[in-house]
């Protein structure tokens, strides 16, 4: 808990802007990201009350592989790659997120350890949404929170359809390098 203090005041609180000419961009933002697109904007103003910003520098950090997950992330503007690390100790580029973009979202589920890093590759500022605060808002406002979870188990179903298609791509590609391989034997 006392972890999550401390990240949180890396953060700008939005909703101090609410109702300055800035929340409204914040609202926007929040109403292009495919997992809040349904929600109105009363619903998105709830929201943009925990929603925190921060700007990062390039090679910096969002978090990395092996943390444990506390919030989601929306790039709100540059350029973040999804990095793990091989067995020769060097990062391999996994995804590029940008403008518009969310990783991290399931650490809005759980705590579960990172599988891999999220490292700046261009000036970016982030806003960040915490599992605490999720929490919070599926008891103070279930209707909204049942929104947000229904499109988390959307995206997260369309990332592991992904991800198996590229398993089996990436299966078949070695099954054709051993075919090769066994023919020059």
């Amino acid at each position: 808990m006392e972890d999550i203090i401390k990240t949180k005041s890396l953060w700008k609180d939005f909703s101090r802007e609410l109702f300055t000419s800035q929340s409204k961009s914040v609202v926007d933002i929040l109403k292009k990201i495919p997992l809040l697109s349904d929600l109105s904007r009363r619903e998105l103003k709830i929201i943009s009350k925990f929603a925190y910003e921060r700007t990062y520098e390039i090679n910096e950090f969002i978090f990395e592989a092996g943390q444990p997950g506390a919030a989601m992330f929306i790039i709100k503007e540059g350029e973040v790659k999804i990095v793990k690390k091989n067995d020769a100790n060097e990062f391999i580029e996994i995804a590029v997120f940008q403008n518009g973009d969310i990783l991290g979202e399931l650490a809005l589920l759980d705590s579960s350890p990172r599988s891999a890093g999220a490292l700046v590759s261009k000036p970016t500022r982030a806003i960040a949404i915490f599992r605490e605060d999720l929490n919070n808002l599926l008891k103070t406002h279930p209707d909204i929170g049942g929104k947000i979870m229904m499109h988390l188990a959307i995206i997260t179903g369309q990332r592991l359809k992904t991800t198996t298609t590229h398993v089996m791509q990436m299966e078949n590609e070695i099954n054709k390098l051993k075919g090769l391989l066994n023919d020059k034997q």
